[in-house]
């Protein structure tokens, strides 16, 4: 494995990743979308949810051979079809430190009802303090409230510069696909609750 797949899978968990993992539902399943060596796919399976880790470098899936709840997928998800069913649904879609912009609707439809997507990625500006560089692999101003906007309930957003744990522009979201509410106001459910972690 290389070491950049170590440095990927094997480091600390997001901290936007642990921050808002409370709204998962217990026990539910997690899609953790090109998880390198699985750092957010053993979190997660340390709180007790069952992971499906999807990437395309089956060296670092290997690593997770052996890691209890975690189903690792070796797939090249930007030039084959999606490796899962169609009907696969998930109480929360993981994606950091990567961005291939056609799979967003993908990613929007494995979410079960009460569903958190947390993305997490860089964005542009951070051509200014290294890589990636590319505006192809940067979001810009926006672009995740653009890509959930009138499908998901936004619970947070940020867009801007982090000097830690090295310098980079980011761009990260927290959101929700809500379930449906009745229109008549005596059957009506109390809106729902998302906790904002302190």
């Amino acid at each position: 494995m290389s070491t950049a797949a170590a440095m990927h899978g094997l480091g600390e968990p997001s901290r936007w990743v642990r921050h808002w993992a409370h709204l998962v539902a217990a026990g539910g399943a997690v899609l953790d979308v090109a998880s390198g060596a699985g750092r957010h796919a053993r979190f997660f399976a340390s709180l007790g949810h069952p992971v499906t880790a999807i990437d395309r470098d089956a060296a670092a899936l290997n690593t997770l051979a052996d890691a209890p709840l975690v189903t690792p997928v070796a797939a090249d998800i930007e030039r084959a079809p999606w490796p899962l069913p169609a009907d696969a649904k998930f109480a929360a879609v993981i994606v950091t430190n990567y961005l291939h912009r056609p799979l967003f609707p993908q990613l929007i439809r494995s979410l079960a009802p009460g569903g958190v997507l947390v993305y997490e990625t860089f964005a542009q500006g951070n051509e200014t303090v290294g890589k990636p560089s590319n505006t192809a692999f940067l979001l810009a101003p926006g672009e995740l409230l653009d890509v959930v906007r009138g499908q998901l309930r936004v619970v947070a957003f940020q867009d801007g510069f982090l000097a830690q744990p090295r310098p980079a522009y980011v761009q990260r979201i927290c959101a929700i696909l809500e379930t449906e509410r009745s229109d008549n106001p005596a059957q009506a459910a109390p809106p729902p609750c998302y906790e904002l972690a302190g």
